[in-house]
């Protein structure tokens, strides 16, 4: 790696931020390279050191290595994701199995385990401050469970195994971002736009030519099942094309991934019967709060019954409403399908609830909603003020950067915004760090947060779907959790978390969405500037509430089929030509019917499952959003916007990440263990009294 290699040495820029106008696609193997040699030579430092092994010369010392490769890797991987292109995706496919080598390396180290165990057996005595001692027992469970106590034969399978599926996630991964891309809809004649706004034939038309078509209307697909446009499109024939074109994703064709998820089953049970355990959901939830599979099911039946009760129900609400529209048309009905569904939802929603999605999208507009409505939240609850940076560099056109407050004037880091869809974009959102906060490190926070709204026409402003706010709450509340972190250990901070407990804080903050004094402040109609009614709101309220059945049920299909294929022994796993059976079978099992309500995700293209670090975990969002009504509910009885409430939740959770046990942490904040109810009252899922 040469000298002005822009990884070379940290950052000049403000808070470290990586200096974008600078990168360039062939400085990341350099750099890679580079860091993981140089991260192998402080390893071996700390292994062989002679000294007795002591907290710092050991446990320290390894929390400050690797600094050069975590550099390069932090925006390499956000930009794979966020801002890709084929000598990216390419180098990805590269240097993701020579990335796992790398770690497994460190964590198969006989000499640096022996020093980190004897620390961890002699902890009773070393007088270590708590979150030392964290990071000492995180340390060590992060050992054990990458395999170091295995016989030198073993770690030599596991490596194998290690390396294999490290490159099928990488495959995965890009063969849904490419089949996404390619499963888009092209509509040849305008009136089968029918029901979509003229803004949104707009966006349609413009993302034609984006492709460099030169005529039709081009329906993108988002990485969910269930695709926004079903909604509105009042052809039935069309509808049924694009939800073709949704579920039929990664399932053949040159970007198929059915024998890639058989196989990433098969390694991946391999690999936790390798490590002592019954499969690899077992070995996942080992370190979860959840603990067990046998915990997650039984969470998921919690909710599972009242959830098919209230989506049945609606179905049969929606069949009425069909059979009553062909009667009047003097034609024959036709069976509810799942391209019908959101089309008769709306319809009743409007009759239902006089609430049209579309009617109330002029209220949200995205720059007030971003400076009036989540600024507006930070400063009233914790105090935070976000100035724009326009002086900074950026790695795409469409991304914002804020520095960030402290009520006092003091610094606390920059926040990022990267909110349009692009072709070469990974689907839905997320949030994610381009630097950790560490006070070892004197680093502050870099965080971003990423969604996939759609651009709209030229010159006109961006308006959002209720359930678009709700998604930026609810990744703003991931980036309060990355910015308000205060503590020593990088491995320990921010959303540094067991998976079933991240989820907390953003689905917490998405009840600020509906929340009257928040939408006082950025809900107003951007042509006329009249607030959003009251009245409306508690329109949009009921019927969010009515969608829950059907909301709530495809989420824990999803979250079955991921629990379904990890709880598997190596020889369970089916072929690749029976996952589709494989799906049914397990949903069958559990009491569900995907006919009418299929699942968020089905296999092929669910990422959480088989690309990204939910494997088994996808449960968590119910379990943290446990959590987060609980807390909700606390705020409600006590004032909700306050700073008081606010400072509350930042000491005691928000600002913690793993310095201490979460499930302790909770606790500490709420006063007692969490409670499914106010989760059931929020979802509309409640069985009223006396019934």
């Amino acid at each position: 790696m040469t000298p002005d290699n822009p990884f070379a040495g940290p950052s000049t820029l403000p808070y470290g931020l990586p200096p974008f106008d600078r990168i360039a696609d062939e400085h990341y193997r350099p750099a890679f390279t580079a860091g993981m040699v140089e991260q192998r030579v402080e390893v071996e430092r700390i292994a062989g050191n002679p000294a007795p092994p002591d907290f710092d010369n050991t446990v320290v010392a390894l929390e400050r290595s690797g600094r050069l490769l975590e550099r390069v890797s932090s925006v390499f991987f956000n930009l794979t994701t966020s801002n890709s292109n084929e000598t990216l995706l390419q180098l990805e496919t590269e240097m993701t199995p020579l990335l796992t080598a790398h770690r497994d390396a460190v964590y198969l180290d006989e000499a640096l385990f022996a020093r980190i165990d004897a620390l961890y057996e002699a902890r009773e005595r070393l007088a270590l401050d708590p979150e030392a001692r964290q990071l000492l027992e995180r340390y060590h469970t992060a050992f054990v469970r990458a395999g170091a106590r295995l016989p030198v034969r073993e770690k030599t399978q596991l490596r194998t195994l290690n390396a294999e599926l490290a490159a099928l996630r990488t495959e995965f991964r890009q063969h849904v971002l490419k089949a996404t891309r390619e499963g888009a809809v092209l509509v040849d004649a305008p009136e089968l736009l029918a029901g979509l706004s003229p803004a949104q034939q707009g966006a349609a038309a413009e993302a034609a030519r984006a492709r460099g078509l030169p005529r039709g209307w081009l329906i993108s697909l988002q990485n969910t099942t269930t695709q926004p446009a079903l909604a509105q499109l009042g052809n039935r024939t069309l509808r049924a094309r694009i939800h073709q074109a949704s579920v039929s994703r990664g399932a053949g064709g040159p970007y198929d991934n059915t024998a890639i998820i058989v196989r990433l089953a098969q390694l991946r049970a391999e690999r936790a019967r390798l490590l002592g355990y019954a499969n690899h959901a077992a070995y996942v939830l080992a370190d979860e709060n959840a603990g067990s599979p046998a915990s997650v099911e039984q969470m998921l039946q919690q909710v599972a019954g009242a959830a098919l009760a209230h989506a049945r129900s609606q179905a049969a609400d929606l069949q009425r409403a069909i059979d009553t529209e062909a009667a009047a048309a003097g034609r024959a009905g036709f069976p509810l399908q799942p391209w019908d569904w959101h089309f008769y939802a709306e319809r009743l929603r409007q009759v239902r609830f006089q609430f049209d999605s579309e009617a109330v999208k002029p209220y949200f507009e995205l720059d007030r909603v971003l400076h009036h409505g989540l600024f507006h939240v930070a400063e009233r609850l914790y105090g935070l003020r976000f100035r724009p940076r326009v002086d900074l560099p950026v790695y795409q056109a469409d991304v914002r950067v804020y520095e960030v407050f402290e009520a006092d004037g003091r610094p606390r880091g920059l926040f990022l915004t990267d909110y349009y869809a692009r072709d070469n974009k990974q689907g839905g959102a997320w949030m994610s760090n381009f630097v950790t906060q560490s006070h070892l490190l004197s680093q502050c926070p870099v965080v971003v947060n990423s969604l996939n709204l759609a651009r709209p026409p030229s010159g006109e402003p961006t308006l959002l779907t209720f359930e678009e706010l709700v998604t930026l709450f609810h990744e703003f509340g991931h980036a309060l959790h990355g910015l308000l972190s205060n503590v020593r250990y990088p491995l320990l901070s921010g959303t540094n978390v067991p998976r079933d407990f991240v989820e907390y804080p953003s689905q917490f903050h998405e009840m600020w969405a509906r929340d009257p004094t928040v939408l006082a402040s950025c809900a107003r109609h951007y042509r006329t500037g009249e607030p959003l009614p009251a009245a409306l709101l508690e329109r949009i309220i009921a019927a969010q509430k009515s969608d829950q059945g059907y909301l709530t049920t495809e989420y824990l299909e999803a979250a079955l089929i991921d629990q379904a294929w990890h709880q598997l022994a190596p020889e369970e796993v089916p072929g690749p030509d029976q996952v589709v059976q494989f799906e049914a079978g397990a949903l069958a099992r559990r009491g569900m019917d995907p006919s009418s309500v299929p699942p968020r995700y089905h296999s092929p293209y669910f990422l959480h499952s088989f690309a990204e670090d939910y494997s088994a975990g996808y449960y968590a969002y119910l379990w943290s959003e446990v959590l987060a009504r609980d807390t909700g509910h606390w705020f409600q009885a006590r004032g909700g916007l306050t700073r008081a409430n606010g400072e509350r939740l930042r000491d005691t959770v928000l600002s913690r990440g793993w310095s201490t046990d979460t499930q302790k942490q909770f606790r500490e904040f709420y006063g007692g263990p969490p409670e499914v109810g106010p989760l059931l009252e929020y979802r509309g899922l409640a069985t009223p009294a006396g019934t």
